[in-house]
């Protein structure tokens, strides 16, 4: 009886729960919520590297390659619009595209004693075309695969450049002083003096495999416009050197040191001394070569420089591909100012290899050759 109680008092209240229950409708499912979507990732903070002992580290393969002249050309400012800068830098694809074309094996000859327009595309020449045109002469030099000038113009902080100047302000190199006309025209004298041709010390210092037929190694270090404008940069604690492709030419810069060599000691690229200024290498520099200073074309910067030159340069780090690089030069003696140029130098993952110039210089042998069968020719003249 009472196991039947308990039983009945069992199903009585279940049913009084169960009974609702599954007379209900069934709940509406939870609505789904999307997850938000993640933060965008902010971009890793760059740090400058450093060496072992903390310096800033500046090892590597950079170039210094550009459209920009080391001086301004025509008017405007320091720097050009974006209009202005595209326009330079697809001018420079257009002819590098028709310097990379075949050859026409149809094409007729060239006219006797040379032409011109080898190295151009039609429209306005550029800077570097005019340069390279005339380095070549009417019988034409290099032909387009062995040109590389590079593509793009100087930008410093993502703003283009119009120059490698920026000091004077209208980017052109300082008024020369009276002393340094002098010395421009007296170098010109000595050239003069004897044939170009007449023997190999008459040549330039390229042609005798003694230097770059730029500035390449410097100081300062700037491009040539024509091709090989990269560097090497090995760093210790005591020494910096730095490895420059055209003719494999090496500066090497002593750490710490208090004094210039002596007078009398004037070496290739001068005696350089170089200290940390926080994380910016300065390099001071004295003492260059005077065969060094004599170089007058548009694509060195001494223009009759004297022996007393100073060149001072900043090498800073300003991001995971790119060096800094400002110079200054200082010769009252020549200049009626001090001026300064400023490029960047970008990180390239090539190979810097040997610049073996003339192997053997058999060049200078056909040059110097040349010249005495034009004068045998002219000898057999009737006068």
């Amino acid at each position: 009886m009472y196991r039947r109680f308990i039983g009945a008092v069992v199903t009585i209240v279940l049913g009084c729960f169960l009974v609702p229950v599954m007379g209900q409708a069934p709940a509406k499912p939870a609505p789904v919520t999307k997850p938000a979507p993640a933060p965008a990732a902010k971009p890793k903070a760059w740090f400058v590297p450093r060496t072992a002992d903390g310096k800033p580290d500046l090892q590597g393969n950079w170039t210094n390659e550009t459209q920009t002249p080391l001086e301004r050309m025509g008017g405007g400012g320091t720097t050009l619009t974006d209009q202005q800068a595209t326009a330079i830098e697809d001018r420079a694809q257009l002819v590098e595209e028709i310097r990379d074309q075949p050859s026409d094996p149809n094409r007729a000859a060239p006219p006797k004693g040379g032409g011109s327009g080898g190295f151009s595309a039609p429209g306005q020449k550029s800077f570097i075309e005019q340069i390279s045109e005339a380095a070549g002469g009417a019988v034409g030099g290099y032909n387009g695969f062995w040109l590389d000038p590079g593509l793009s113009v100087i930008r410093i902080d993502g703003v283009a450049r119009s120059s490698i100047i920026i000091d004077p302000p209208n980017g052109r190199l300082p008024a020369l002083t009276d002393a340094g006309k002098k010395r421009l025209a007296e170098i010109g004298a000595r050239a003069r003096k004897f044939g170009e041709f007449d023997h190999p010390e008459m040549r330039p210092l390229a042609d005798r495999c003694l230097l770059s037929f730029g500035s390449n190694a410097g100081p300062p270090m700037l491009p040539n416009y024509f091709y090989n404008n990269n560097y090497t940069i090995v760093q210790t604690k005591d020494h910096v050197m730095i490895l420059t492709e055209m003719n494999h030419d090496a500066r090497v810069i002593r750490i710490g040191a208090q004094a210039h060599g002596p007078a009398n000691l004037q070496p290739w690229f001068g005696d350089s001394i170089g200290r940390w200024e926080g994380d910016t290498l300065v390099v001071e520099t004295t003492n260059i070569n005077p065969m060094q200073l004599d170089q007058a074309s548009i694509l060195w910067a001494y223009r009759g420089a004297s022996e007393s030159l100073t060149v001072t340069e900043r090498f800073t780090r300003t991001g995971p591909d790119t060096i800094k690089y400002r110079f200054t030069m200082d010769d009252p003696s020549t200049y009626n100012a001090p001026f300064t140029g400023e490029l960047p130098f970008n990180r390239i993952d090539e190979m810097v290899y040997e610049y073996a110039c003339h192997e053997g210089n058999h060049a200078m042998t056909n040059i110097l050759s040349g010249e005495r069968s034009k004068e045998r020719s002219a000898a057999t003249k009737p006068q």
